[in-house]
C-alpha cells in the first residue's frame, strides 16, 4: 500500500526539549545592543543583568521580598548551589518521578550523604506529594522534562511548612503558574521555554530560604562557585546583577530579547495559552488514535512543555528501535528535529510544546507522524 506524505510542512521542524525553539520573531540583528567587549561589571553591563532580573520578575509574578540571581552552569548549576548550600540543617525527603529528579537523589544520598527519604514514581507517574512530610526539605521537579509529567498545583504544600521546598522548575517556569508562596528554591535556564542560549542558571530564594543561608553554615566545605553568603551575610550583588563568574553578554541580550517577546504575547498568561494550546493539539491527535498515547497516566499531571509519548500497537516488536526509525524519518524530512524520547527514558518520542513554538508548526507536523508511523510499521512487516 502506497503511504502518501503529508503536502504541508512546518515552518519551523525545531521540537527539541532543549536548547528548544527560539522566539518566533528571532534574528541575530535582535542581539546588535549587546555589550561586547564590555566588562560586566560596567555600567552597561549591570544595567543589562539587572534588567533581566526584573525583568523575569515582572514576567513570572515573582514577590517584591524573593532574590533573583543569574548563577553558572544552567538549572544544574542552580540546583548544586541550593542544594549544598541549604541542605543538612535537617532531615531531607527528595522526590523523583524522572531522570533529573533521580539525579539530585544521588547528588543528596551518594554525595552530600545526607539522611535522606527517598520517593519514587516511574515514568509517566508522579509522586504522591501529600504524602510527603513538610517539617523535612523537600527536593523535587515541577515538572519532568524526560517523562512528561508535572505537578498540577501546589494545593498539598502546607503554607505552615517547617521545611524548605527546593523546585527544579526549568521545563515549567514561563509555562505553569507556579504558587510562589509554596516554593522556597525555584530554578530555571535560559534555553527551555524561552528559547534562550544555554550555560546561564536562575535561582530564586524565598525569605525563608535566605534566612536558612544566613543561619546555617553546611558541614561540607563550599567551593566559590556554590557561595551564596559572606560573613554569615546574603551576597546581595548576586542578585542584582554582579555574577560569581563572568556571564555571556550575548546571551544576556537574547535574554532580555525574549523577555521583550514574552510581553508582546501577554506575559505568563499568553505564554501559559502558547503551551497548551500546542500540547492539546499533540492530546487530541494522540487521543484519535489507537496507536500513540502520551507517557503521563493522570490527565491532570500532563506536562504542557514537554509532552512524552509512547507507541501502543501490538505490531512493534522492539519498541526502543522502531521509536528511533519513526524519530530519524521524521529527521530526514525535515519536519521534526530531535523529538526521540531522553536516553534514560521509556521508548517513545518527546515534542516540545513551550510558547515558542507555533501551534501552526504542532498541526503540521502532526501529519507527518502519522505518516512516519504508518511507513516504518509497513517497514518492519
Amino acid at each position: 500500500m502506497a503511504i502518501h506524505a503529508p503536502a504541508t510542512r512546518p515552518a519551523n521542524p525545531r521540537f527539541s526539549s532543549g536548547p528548544c525553539a527560539k522566539i518566533p520573531t528571532f534574528s541575530l540583528d535582535k542581539l546588535s545592543d549587546a555589550a561586547l567587549g564590555r566588562s560586566h561589571r560596567a555600567a552597561v553591563g549591570k544595567d543589562k543583568l539587572k534588567a533581566a532580573i526584573e525583568g523575569t520578575r515582572e514576567i513570572l509574578n515573582i514577590p517584591a521580598d524573593y532574590k533573583i540571581g543569574i548563577v553558572p552552569a544552567s538549572d544544574t548549576g542552580a540546583v548544586e548551589m541550593a542544594l549544598w548550600s541549604l541542605l543538612g540543617a535537617r532531615k531531607v525527603t527528595m522526590c523523583a518521578w524522572e531522570s533529573f529528579g533521580a539525579g539530585w537523589v544521588t547528588d543528596v544520598v551518594k554525595q552530600l550523604k545526607l539522611d535522606a527519604e527517598v520517593k519514587t514514581a516511574e515514568y509517566g507517574e508522579i509522586v504522591d506529594m501529600a504524602s510527603v512530610d513538610y517539617t523535612t526539605d523537600v527536593v523535587f521537579t515541577w515538572n519532568g522534562t524526560t517523562s512528561g509529567v508535572r505537578m498540577a498545583n501546589g494545593d498539598v504544600i502546607p503554607a505552615d511548612r517547617e521545611g524548605l521546598t527546593i523546585c527544579d522548575a526549568t521545563s515549567a517556569a514561563f509555562a505553569m503558574d507556579l504558587p510562589w508562596d509554596k516554593l522556597d528554591v525555584t530554578t530555571f535556564s535560559w534555553q527551555k521555554v524561552l528559547g534562550g542560549e544555554a550555560a546561564h542558571g536562575m535561582l530564586i530564594l524565598s525569605p525563608r530560604a535566605v534566612e536558612r543561608l544566613e543561619n546555617y553554615t553546611p558541614t561540607w566545605p563550599l567551593p566559590k562557585i556554590f557561595r551564596l553568603t559572606k560573613g554569615g551575610k546574603l551576597i546581595e550583588g548576586i542578585f542584582t546583577g554582579a555574577t560569581i563568574n563572568t556571564p555571556s553578554m550575548l546571551a544576556v541580550e537574547d535574554y532580555l530579547v525574549a523577555l521583550d517577546w514574552a510581553r508582546s504575547v501577554g506575559g505568563l498568561n499568553g505564554l501559559m495559552d502558547r503551551a497548551t494550546a500546542n500540547a492539546k493539539a499533540v492530546w487530541d491527535f494522540c487521543a484519535a488514535r489507537d496507536w500513540i498515547d502520551n507517557l503521563a497516566v493522570d490527565v491532570a499531571n500532563r506536562s504542557n512543555t514537554s509532552v512524552c509519548l509512547k507507541f501502543t500497537d501490538d505490531r512493534i516488536q522492539d519498541g526502543a528501535a522502531f521509536a528511533k526509525a519513526v524519530a530519524k524519518r521524521l529527521e530526514a524530512e525535515g519536519v521534526a528535529l530531535d523529538i526521540g524520547a531522553y536516553r534514560d527514558a521509556p521508548a517513545g518520542l518527546r515534542i516540545w510544546c513551550g510558547g515558542t513554538v507555533e501551534t501552526t508548526d504542532v498541526e503540521a507536523m502532526l501529519p507527518w507522524l502519522e505518516w512516519a508511523f504508518n511507513a516504518e510499521i509497513e517497514a518492519q512487516a
